[in-house]
């Protein structure tokens, strides 16, 4: 579903099983002592990137983390990784063509209880509850922060508070707009089978 929600500058790919890879040491060192769960999560993102990478025509090399958990890509890529229970993705651009890639998976279920009244306002609640509940819109809201969230982090190396981007959801065109402190971010959603996807591609 993610490849349906960027554009052709961008090249995805995501799985709802586990994949293997071997790991370089960067990588290793980064997932440090995961439990399995976390380590087999880790595993599938970074194969999802090797393959998206071979998509551009790039190599397989080492993806490590940043200091927030971020991907750290070769020189001259922007991208974005997401796992949740049964899905796991990757989504990669050149950086001569894409300033910066932000993509979320989420299952599509109600948040647990009181964070929506963390991570929304009372103006976006009020908006999610004019909705049809034909999805969890609560869901789409959380995840579209989040896909906003890794796009803003490592273009500008600044960490965004959930209060920080206002976020309106179009229900009928499978967009969404976050307002910042320093303008507007656009992105897409969509839910099938179980799984909210959100995306974020900041364009040149």
């Amino acid at each position: 579903m993610i490849e349906e929600l960027v554009p052709a500058t961008v090249t995805a790919v995501a799985t709802r099983a586990d994949l293997s890879t071997e790991l370089f040491a960067e990588e290793v060192r980064a997932l440090g002592t995961a439990v399995d769960a976390r380590r087999q999560e880790f595993e599938t993102g970074r194969a999802c990137a090797r393959r998206a990478l071979a998509g551009l025509g790039r190599a397989a090399v080492a993806v490590g983390s940043g200091p927030r958990g971020e991907p750290l890509w070769p020189a001259r890529v922007v991208g974005s990784i997401t796992h949740c229970a049964g899905y796991r993705a990757c989504a990669v651009a050149r950086a001569g063509d894409v300033l910066a890639v932000g993509i979320d998976a989420e299952p599509d279920a109600p948040l647990p209880a009181g964070v929506l009244a963390t991570v929304a306002s009372g103006q976006e609640r009020r908006a999610l509850a004019a909705h049809d509940a034909v999805v969890c819109w609560d869901r789409v809201l959380f995840s579209a922060k989040e896909a906003v969230f890794k796009a803003w982090y490592p273009l500008t190396g600044d960490a965004l508070a959930f209060e920080e981007a206002s976020v309106r959801i179009d229900a009928d065109n499978g967009t969404f707009t976050a307002t910042l402190r320093d303008g507007e971010l656009h992105g897409r959603w969509g839910v099938r089978d179980g799984i909210v996807a959100t995306a974020v591609v900041v364009g040149r």
